[in-house]
């Protein structure tokens, strides 16, 4: 399923991030950067070596990525020729400035998108997974937020991804895009 914003199509697959051939993929990150379960174990076994040590750099220069920030490293040995690391709120009920650090994660990935002179970009579902934010409300605020971008941003990549893993969670997102 897709729609278009401006010059900006949004795009929901079903599938495995670690094998889109995009300019950039967005991982799932913890704040220190270092390897952990779900989407960023998926991405870091794929991408290599060389992606832990590019997050070993950060993290000495910058001691990780805070919630809500992002940073990028190559693609290592992934098709994508870079890989957006951004952290995700935990969530703790919504009370705790959750969605607006989540709106947040998407804002920065495509500022360091657009930065980098990138065209298309690929988000997994953020914080939906061990976070615990419920995919329902994430899925809204992550295609709001892309559809806002594209509708008043000076420049924005002309493809986003978002590529979800599972049948509950595609529907969720199938869902959100179609009450856009």
């Amino acid at each position: 399923m897709q729609k278009k914003f401006r010059y900006t199509t949004i795009e929901l697959i079903q599938g495995d991030i670690t094998e889109e051939k995009v300019d950039a993929i967005v991982n799932a990150a913890n704040e220190k950067l270092i390897g952990g379960g779900g989407v960023d174990g998926a991405i870091r076994k794929a991408g290599g070596e060389e992606v832990t040590k590019e997050c070993d750099i950060i993290r000495a220069r910058q001691g990780g990525c805070p919630t809500g920030k992002a940073v990028i490293t190559t693609g290592g040995n992934l098709p994508a020729e870079y890989i957006i690391h951004t952290v995700g709120p935990v969530w703790q009920g919504g009370d705790a400035g959750e969605p607006e650090l989540l709106a947040s994660c998407y804002k920065e990935s495509i500022a360091l998108a657009v930065k980098n002179g990138l065209y298309s970009i690929a988000f997994p579902s953020i914080s939906t997974g061990v976070y615990g934010y419920p995919t329902e409300k994430a899925a809204k605020i992550a295609l709001q937020t892309i559809r806002d971008l594209a509708e008043n941003a000076d420049r924005m990549p002309t493809l986003v991804q978002f590529v979800l893993f599972d049948d509950a969670t595609f529907g969720c997102y199938t869902d959100a895009l179609s009450n856009l």
